[in-house]
């Protein structure tokens, strides 16, 4: 009986040592910060064997709403108001940020395999962002799906990006980017 105590001591001390250690939540990669701005044709010098792909970011236009006033209010002698003043609304666009074409790193075309899309739409599923069934297809539903992920990570492209297979877990990540 003595040695069951030691045993199941030994064992709850055991265990009490790998209840103290945490698990960070994955972190939500900025695809926006790996967007290469060019002036000159065709892709970036990259990596030996980086593949590229390029998009067109839109254009950001804002629009700006202002009151004027046309007529000013008229007060009688002891301040009251006898004629509100009138105002115009006038409303007119400003340019906050051209389009322009901008560079990421991609999968390269052979890995874009038929069951790479497939496990791509699978991840894309699980986390609500593709509601098709799984085709191994890259279609517009799919490309959707993927627009949708990468907007929220700074790059609003239908086109994969790298850091979004790896951060979706579909294709490795370098040690070095670790």
């Amino acid at each position: 009986m003595t040695h069951q105590r030691c045993l199941a001591g030994a064992l709850m001390l055991a265990l009490s040592g790998c209840a103290s250690q945490s698990i960070d939540a994955p972190t939500r990669a900025d695809l926006g910060i790996a967007l290469i701005r060019l002036n000159d044709a065709g892709p970036p010098k990259g990596p030996d064997g980086s593949c590229w792909a390029s998009d067109t970011t839109p254009a950001v236009i804002e629009t700006v709403t202002e009151q004027q006033i046309i007529t000013d209010e008229v007060r009688d002698a002891a301040g009251k108001v006898t004629t509100p003043a009138a105002f115009e609304t006038k409303t007119h666009q400003r340019m906050v940020q051209e389009h322009e074409d901008v560079w990421f790193r991609a999968p390269c075309p052979a890995e874009i395999t038929v069951g790479y899309v497939a496990t791509l739409q699978r991840a894309l599923k699980a986390r609500g962002l593709y509601q098709q069934p799984v085709t191994g297809l890259m279609d517009a539903a799919t490309s959707e799906a993927i627009r949708q992920f990468q907007a929220d990570r700074g790059l609003d492209s239908p086109q994969l990006s790298l850091a979004a297979a790896q951060e979706l877990g579909i294709s490795a990540t370098a040690l070095a980017d670790l």
